[in-house]
């Protein structure tokens, strides 16, 4: 997989599929909007048939992602503790016990025997993550295995492979690389790896399903000249 670099057609590309994005993020977690509704929301009017919770969730994402927008555009992104809480902050509002913050206490992951780590180990964690992305030189590696220690790790009592995947793509974007969906309609397979992933910590095959993810079309349009 060959992509040239360009940071303002990477984020032109992921701003255009932001709905979708938001779309799929929120379908993963069990709430089914349409596309024309996550639109709508983002418009920042409100649909029927839904719990206002449900649109306060896809409500999250939709600001998450124009916070990152913003950081990559203007510079001030870096992967930093202090990024990380304020875009948790943002994504999950009124969601997670308490956002904005590391949890403080223990959790489980649901139908896995793995157990995250205890939250008094999660500042070192997430500092040995930091130190380790940067002596990883394949941008998707280094962005894959960034959400890959987000869904393992927990840092946060929710929202946390939907926060890894927003720093994976931050890393991307920022660095003028393709971002990386994860189609609902995927989501069988994501969940059967991400199981595995959980017990074996072997990033292997979930490196290979999320590099599937990039649209070959969006490949394209990166590699015109």
């Amino acid at each position: 997989m060959n992509i040239t670099p360009n940071k303002n057609k990477a984020l032109m590309l992921a701003k255009r599929e932001v709905a979708v994005f938001v779309k799929d993020a929120v379908a993963l977690e069990g709430i089914h909007f349409t596309l024309p509704e996550i639109q709508t929301l983002l418009q920042g009017i409100t649909v029927g048939g839904h719990k206002l919770s449900e649109e306060q969730i896809a409500v999250n994402q939709g600001n998450a992602w124009a916070f990152v927008f913003d950081a990559i555009k203007n510079e001030t992104f870096c992967f930093n503790h202090d990024f990380v809480c304020q875009l948790h902050n943002i994504a999950a509002k009124e969601e997670a016990l308490q956002w904005g913050c590391f949890r403080t206490g223990g959790v489980t992951i649901a139908g896995s025997s793995y157990t995250p780590p205890k939250a008094s180990e999660l500042v070192a964690l997430f500092n040995n993550m930091v130190e380790k992305t940067e002596t990883i030189d394949d941008i998707y590696d280094k962005a894959i295995s960034i959400f890959l220690t987000f869904s393992r790790h927990q840092f946060f009592y929710d929202v946390n492979k939907r926060m890894g995947r927003f720093i994976m793509n931050a890393v991307l974007l920022n660095a003028g690389y393709l971002a990386i969906n994860l189609p609902a309609k995927r989501q069988l397979e994501f969940n059967q790896l991400m199981m595995a992933f959980y017990v074996s910590a072997d990033e292997t095959e979930m490196n290979r399903f999320l590099r599937s993810c990039l649209d070959p079309r969006m490949i394209e349009i990166m590699n015109e000249k």
